[in-house]
């Protein structure tokens, strides 16, 4: 895998939004964000990223689904997904890994907790 430089957020949360913004800009990654599942997708096709971090519940397309259709679509099946929730059940987990997921994070996310996610996706044998 290639190393990790353009994230794309797609989360409805302001707050949620601008956490892991901040984590990931102070740590050299160029961001780009989207508010549902939809425009995710849209700049998922468009902007080739090489990470997305989406959320679970949004209102329209879910993660879930936003999920699967970037690992289903030709010019996305490639860029790793990781889903980022407050659903923390272990149904959620799988069940967001069989859409395509490549990692699966809890909310809030904690600083050591997104990079380790990077760091696994880059290296699938690292961790901080």
């Amino acid at each position: 895998m290639k190393a990790v430089q353009n994230v794309l957020i797609v989360d409805d949360s302001p707050t949620e939004v601008e956490s892991m913004s901040g984590i990931l800009r102070k740590h050299g990654y160029k961001v780009m964000v989207a508010t549902n599942g939809e425009d995710g997708v849209v700049k998922a096709q468009r902007h080739a990223p090489d990470l997305v971090l989406m959320d679970v519940v949004m209102p329209g397309l879910n993660g879930f689904h936003a999920t699967r259709q970037l690992s289903r679509d030709p010019l996305t099946k490639d860029i790793p997904v990781v889903l980022v929730s407050t659903k923390d059940q272990e149904t959620d987990r799988v069940w967001g890994m069989r859409q395509g997921a490549t990692d699966y994070l809890i909310k809030p996310v904690q600083e050591k907790a997104l990079l380790n996610a990077i760091a696994r996706i880059v290296d699938p044998r690292a961790a901080l």
